[in-house]
């Protein structure tokens, strides 16, 4: 039923639309289906839950995204129902926190303009930091803890692009701002003066912690390497992408960003193994470069290798020949007269019967020997007639 209604969302008028889903919302449907999924009877708690989901999803799916800011009060509603409910560790309340993270980057955020505004979104900025403090704390400790999860350093910065954003118009960004905070350095009064504090603290926090972080990363690769073994560490998978979302906080403060570098600096050697065990192809790794001194040619050369582009072996594209050596001449011809031009344009893959090689190693070999067998005057189509 939830699905019908949502489904009837006018597309294309955005009155209409935003009139259609606050119907879903002055129903008090949310904090009846919150309700119901707090219920001890799981028949109905699987029932809420399953609801929400559908509603989740739904403004994410089936709603195209310029309705995005008439679907956003729906799922804040649910993240305030169910933070004060079921608790900031609950999955379903996970759920509705990313899924509010990724609506985000569509719609405008503003106190005046915007549907939402940084005082709504930066609760969830506090919160995902506690959470990202904690688990590091708790990496650094164990050694076999999970450390902080792709989910919450994704929402992280999910929420703190829109934060950073707004806090650069309040202030007029034109140089960075001092901590503590003078009203006298700006030209107008800042309205979002206690979260420029808090976001501040939360940068010094983090840094602080991952720092610790880098420096048992550091001893325990010593350790490992004395005693000739591989370095395996479990939690540190994330330090990188929490690094790099604050060197983007620490842009905005006066002093940070060099505080920021001469962390990774200090702390070289857990940067370096971090990029050549961590970096993917798939992440911007621009910004560990600004600074050559953070880095070793190891690292280096590992960072140049993931922003090239990936090269695959696209064998299904391929025209796909097994040749018996005895008879190398004539089942090629065969299998050439056989192939159609475009297979033939994508490319060969060559294998030579009962042998495991293949590449463009055997692919040079089966030319050089075709090219022999073919001017070969012993070869009766190239005989010459009497």
């Amino acid at each position: 039923m939830l699905l019908e209604f949502l489904s009837m969302t006018p597309r294309n008028d955005s009155d209409q639309a935003s009139g259609h889903l606050q119907i879903l919302s002055a129903s008090s449907a949310p904090a009846a289906l919150v309700m119901l999924y707090m219920s001890s009877h799981r028949p109905n708690k699987e029932a809420a839950d399953d609801a929400i989901r559908q509603v989740i999803s739904s403004c994410k799916t089936i709603l195209p995204k310029h309705t995005y800011h008439q679907c956003v009060p729906i799922v804040m509603e649910f993240c305030r129902l169910l933070n004060r409910a079921a608790g900031i560790d609950d999955k379903l309340y996970g759920l509705c926190r990313s899924s509010l993270g990724t609506m985000l980057e569509y719609i405008e955020i503003g106190e005046k303009n915007g549907v939402i505004g940084l005082r709504d979104i930066f609760p969830f900025v506090s919160e995902l930091a506690a959470k990202l403090s904690h688990d590091l704390v708790v990496s650094m400790e164990l050694t076999t803890a999970p450390g902080p999860s792709l989910d919450d350093v994704t929402d992280f910065s999910a929420y703190l692009a829109p934060a950073r954003s707004e806090i650069k118009k309040d202030v007029g960004f034109s140089s960075p701002i001092g901590v503590p905070l003078s009203k006298e350095c700006f030209n107008v009064s800042l309205c979002y003066a206690d979260e420029i504090i808090l976001l501040h603290g939360i940068f010094v926090d983090l840094l602080s912690k991952l720092e610790k972080c880098l420096v048992k990363i550091e001893e325990l690769v010593d350790l490992v390497m004395q005693q000739d073994g591989e370095v395996v560490l479990v939690g540190c998978c994330q330090y990188l992408a929490i690094l790099k979302e604050l060197n983007k906080i620490s842009l905005l403060y006066y002093g940070c960003e060099e505080m920021f570098w001469e962390v990774m600096k200090r702390r070289k050697g857990a940067i370096c193994y971090l990029i050549v065990r961590y970096a993917k192809r798939s992440d911007d790794h621009k910004w560990i470069l600004q600074y050559k001194e953070v880095t070793n040619f190891e690292a280096r050369r590992h960072l140049a290798m993931m922003m090239l582009p990936e090269v695959k072996d696209e064998y299904d594209d391929l025209h796909e020949m097994l040749i018996d050596r005895s008879h190398l001449l004539a089942e090629s011809f065969e299998y050439i007269a056989r192939a159609d031009a475009e297979s033939l344009r994508a490319g060969l893959f060559m294998e030579f019967k009962n042998e495991e090689a293949t590449g463009p190693g055997v692919l040079r070999e089966w030319f050089f020997l075709v090219c022999q067998a073919i001017f070969n005057p012993e070869n009766a189509p190239l005989c010459s007639l009497p």
